[in-house]
């Protein structure tokens, strides 16, 4: 996105706010680049841990048999990936991932390397709009209706017939609630199984999961003027983000991971899908993260099995948010992960992928 000479004009009120925005913007970005120096030599230190077991680890290349792009009413097209079961048992769900903010299909690295290999189930991944290869919103901002009504689309289209179990991380869990929300018919009918893991059915105003979501808080105007200054300086955002990349780093470990220390092949791994999501786009998912209150819409899955999985370490979703997702679904299996954070698909991907193997053999086959 190109810049271009600002022309003088009067401060009204509302021009002296953004200005407060774009001045809070770049003295961050200052603030963060001036401490790249001190930080090289700290991560250089940390990512040289011999003791790292996913070093070898090759990410963000899974096999596939089929690629689609589908385009949606708002003209965004969602990149859509399927792996069809090498040994198929009749009755077994298709599996559909669906993943969280900043993220992208990636997030479920070690269960669809699972799945794959066991090769029981078909396999479905999407990346959302603005994520991934996935293209981004050419207006407006980015609404978990649509994000309902778009994994709608996905499940229409790739997967129009059998048993499903929906596995949503963080923002995923949140659009697998908007599509309860909108259509409850297809839990326990098409969809047989749910798994929900680090995510909330609400009162994210007291999360981390996006760090300015306070400005919800504050109303209409300061997210308008917010959107409006990292779509005209977000290339420039953008800029400044990959240029501090170990500050980066630092701040997805810290704020990612329950463990004192993590991989760090991992840590570079969540920070490069982070990164790889603009600027642009984490501002205009603001407004509907910041106000998602879906706890209603858990009721359309109290006919089917889910699983709910955090870790007891989460930061950016805390433990509490899934305890109230589980005390309204009182026969949701509750598995707690000790000493994981947000990632916990990746950190504790033995884990996870024992409780989700377990789950899934209870999903599916009596309803096909």
């Amino acid at each position: 996105m190109s810049s271009r000479p600002l022309i003088p004009r009067p401060r009204t009120a509302a021009g002296k706010a953004a200005g407060l925005v774009g001045a809070a913007l770049g003295v961050a970005a200052a603030v963060t680049a001036a401490g790249v120096a001190t930080e090289r030599a700290l991560v250089r230190r940390l990512k040289a841990d011999p003791s790292d077991p996913y070093a070898a680890e090759v990410f963000g290349q899974q096999r596939y048999d089929e690629a689609y792009r589908l385009e949606m009413p708002d003209g965004t097209d969602i990149h859509v990936e399927v792996v069809e079961p090498t040994h198929p048992v009749e009755g077994n769900p298709t599996v559909l991932l669906v993943h969280g903010f900043c993220l992208d299909m990636g997030t479920f690295h070690f269960q669809r390397k699972l799945l794959a290999e066991r090769g029981e189930h078909r396999i479905v991944a999407y990346d959302q709009p603005g994520h991934g290869l996935s293209g981004r919103l050419e207006s407006g901002e980015y609404d978990l209706d649509t994000l309902g009504r778009t994994l709608r689309r996905v499940i229409d289209e790739v997967a129009p017939e059998g048993p499903l179990v929906l596995i949503g991380h963080s923002m995923g869990g949140m659009t697998i609630m908007a599509l309860a929300e909108l259509f409850p018919e297809m839990f326990g009918d098409r969809v047989v199984g749910t798994v929900l893991m680090a995510t909330s059915g609400g009162l994210l105003a007291e999360t981390k999961l996006v760090a300015p979501a306070l400005l919800g808080r504050v109303g209409s105007p300061v997210l308008y003027m917010a959107g409006n200054v990292t779509r005209y300086g977000g290339a420039v955002i953008d800029r400044a983000r990959k240029s501090t990349t170990n500050v980066a780093w630092l701040l997805t470990r810290r704020y990612g991971f329950g463990t004192r220390k993590p991989s760090p092949a991992l840590v570079s791994y969540v920070e490069q899908m982070n990164s790889r999501t603009s600027a642009d786009t984490v501002t205009r998912y603001l407004r509907t993260i910041a106000t998602h209150s879906r706890f209603p819409a858990l009721a359309a899955l109290a006919g089917t099995p889910v699983l709910v999985i955090v870790g007891d370490k989460d930061m950016i979703t805390p433990v509490t948010h899934s305890e109230e997702i589980v005390r309204r679904l009182p026969h949701a299996e509750f598995v707690k992960i000790h000493d994981s954070g947000h990632v916990v698909m990746l950190e504790h991907a033995d884990e996870v992928n024992a409780a989700l193997i377990g789950f899934l053999g209870t999903c599916g086959r009596e309803q096909a």
